[in-house]
């Protein structure tokens, strides 16, 4: 791999990438049964160039934004690289959220350029707020023809044949603004630098290698921080191909692992989860001889890798399980939200390792990692290199808040000194997660201080952007969202809930009406952002002098009066 302390910037590393590997296959795009496109290095440079002119040429200069809406493809990291080697910044918006919540993060970053399928620009176009969009240059990909596009241009038409100039940029600059949570309250911007994305790319690949001819399967949006990390800069850095799946049916994905002999993916904890049924599945369908040697020789491999892995004596033992798998995999990445230890063991029996990791998109992917010396399932493994994890104000067990610091630490949020400084303080990053550090260096989870929960997807949802979907109920004098185990402290990080707290209209109660009314709202939320239930709280709100609601103070009255049996399903 190339040695990422050379270089000042993400530009420069890719750049040298592609110069160094000229022949290897960078990227494949593929898309159920068929194989959409295949490109090399030079091919990738030699694409991604003209694009890079073309913006020069429409104005897009060192520190311009431009924000990228789209699904997993080529087009995707070709725009990314464009991006970075004329010194811009990256702007990755999640494309499954709502038009108006991607025209509210387009108009506080400020993007300058934008990116966009399709789809989604008609989606956009349609939206309240499209007269504000920011950007001064569009280019929409894959349009029909014909097709209207209200004064963007087409991204394949898009092009410069002269040689652009190279933007060099330092490590301190800002490389990307990640937004680290939905929309409807307070927009997170999370600002990266370079020197943030190249340090934990070295931390990274020193336990988890990539060299020419690794291939690894992208099905996570490449705007996720994981697959940003672990599917583009990781790869491209040591000569290694991506392969993009551009569907996640779970038949096909199976055909990639075999088809492309994947050697790494990443996933979130849902989709493991998926992963681990199915097997299950397919195990109860065998004959019970079969199912009963099949226990025999899990129970073996358990045995022979108890303190540590060993591919081979696993891929000997369980040949048919292996060889679904491609036959290739060294390690699946898990990430995003809290892994349950028993299906983490389960993989670790068969011989399939998932690398285990906990990381927040301010501390800019991973901060832990198990490294599988030895393995352990009940944590979430040791601090990766560099970083430095501490637990604040520990009680009698051990159990404080995670803190962490190191070069991968993001710079601050954007436009937003109050909650930077809520946040890093004194050089620490302040997580919100609760947590100890065992007699090993492993670091276990045991929970949440902040008002925020994490679901099984990796979304990171805070209450306050879900408020907006109540906006106007007429049931209630005022209203408040809040995470059940922040008003209810439980030391798990599974079955995280939301509540909606309501303060009925003096002398009207709430009607079985308005409740109806309060339940089709629910519905018509995201289902990873629907509230489990409400709680109807007679007293008046604490407020600031500027009226804001005390969220804390309002939920401890809450914790101190009612129990978590109080909250009403909706």
């Amino acid at each position: 791999m190339l040695d990422l302390r050379q270089f000042d910037s993400l530009g420069g590393a890719l750049r040298a990438a592609l110069d160094r590997w000229p022949d290897e296959v960078c990227l494949i795009e593929a898309d159920r049964d068929r194989e959409n496109l295949r490109l090399t290095y030079r091919q990738f440079k030699e694409t991604a160039l003209p694009l890079a002119r073309a913006l020069q040429d429409a104005g897009f200069h060192n520190g311009s934004r431009a924000a990228i809406i789209m699904t997993n493809q080529s087009k995707w990291l070709i725009s990314a690289y464009a991006i970075f080697f004329s010194g811009g910044v990256l702007v990755p918006l999640d494309y499954k959220l709502t038009a108006p919540e991607q025209l509210q993060l387009l108009a506080h970053c400020k993007a300058d350029v934008l990116i966009v399928e399709y789809h989604l620009w008609r989606a956009l176009k349609q939206a309240e707020g499209f007269k504000d969009l920011p950007a001064r240059v569009i280019l929409v990909t894959e349009a029909p023809a014909g097709a209207d596009l209200a004064g963007a241009k087409r991204w394949e038409e898009f092009r410069d044949a002269r040689e652009p100039v190279f933007v060099p940029r330092t490590r301190r600059d800002a490389a990307c603004i990640v937004y680290s949570s939905g929309t409807g309250g307070r927009p997170k911007g999370c600002v990266l630098t370079h020197e943030n994305y190249l340090e934990q790319c070295v931390a990274l690949t020193s336990i988890y290698p990539f060299w020419p001819g690794v291939r690894y399967l992208s099905i996570l949006p490449t705007n996720h921080a994981i697959d940003f990390m672990v599917g583009f800069i990781g790869p491209f850095t040591c000569g290694a191909a991506v392969v993009h799946l551009r569907t996640l049916r779970p038949e096909y994905i199976r055909d990639a692992f075999t088809r492309y002999q994947i050697t790494y993916m990443s996933l979130v904890p849902m989709v493991l989860k998926n992963l681990e049924r199915g097997l299950r599945e397919r195990f109860a369908q065998l004959s019970p001889l079969r199912r009963k040697m099949l226990g025999a020789l899990i129970a073996l491999n358990r045995a022979l890798t108890r303190r540590r892995p060993h591919l081979g004596i696993s891929r000997a033992l369980l040949p048919q399980v292996h060889k679904a798998f491609g036959g290739k995999l060294r390690a699946l990445f898990v990430g995003g939200a809290f892994t349950e230890p028993a299906t983490l063991q389960f993989f670790y029996d068969l011989g399939i390792l998932v690398g285990n990791g906990y990381g927040c998109t301010e501390a800019g992917t991973a901060i832990t990692l198990n490294d599988f010396r030895p393995f352990r399932p009940d944590t979430v493994g040791k601090p990766l290199p560099g970083m430095e994890v501490k637990i604040l104000n520990p009680g009698a067990d051990g159990v404080g808040e995670v803190a962490v610091r190191s070069k991968t630490v993001m710079s601050h949020y954007l436009d937003d000194p109050e909650m930077t400084a809520e946040t890093i303080v004194d050089g620490w990053l302040i997580t919100g997660d609760l947590g100890r550090i065992d007699a090993s260096g492993h670091l276990q989870l045991l929970g949440r201080k902040k008002n925020m929960i994490v679901t099984e997807e990796g979304k990171n949802i805070y209450p306050e952007d879900v408020e907006t979907a109540f906006e106007g109920f007429a049931g209630a004098k005022e209203f408040c969202v809040f995470a059940a185990n922040y008003l209810w402290p439980a030391r798990t990080m599974v079955g995280e809930q939301l509540v909606l707290v309501l303060h009925p209209e003096p002398g009207h109660p709430l009607s079985p009406e308005a409740i109806a009314h309060l339940a089709e709202r629910n519905r018509r939320l995201l289902n990873y952002k629907r509230v489990s239930g409400y709680l109807a709280w007679d007293a008046d709100f604490p407020r600031t002098a500027s009226l804001k609601i005390k969220r804390a103070e309002l939920a401890e009255q809450i914790r101190n009066t009612l129990t978590r049996d109080s909250v009403v399903p909706l």
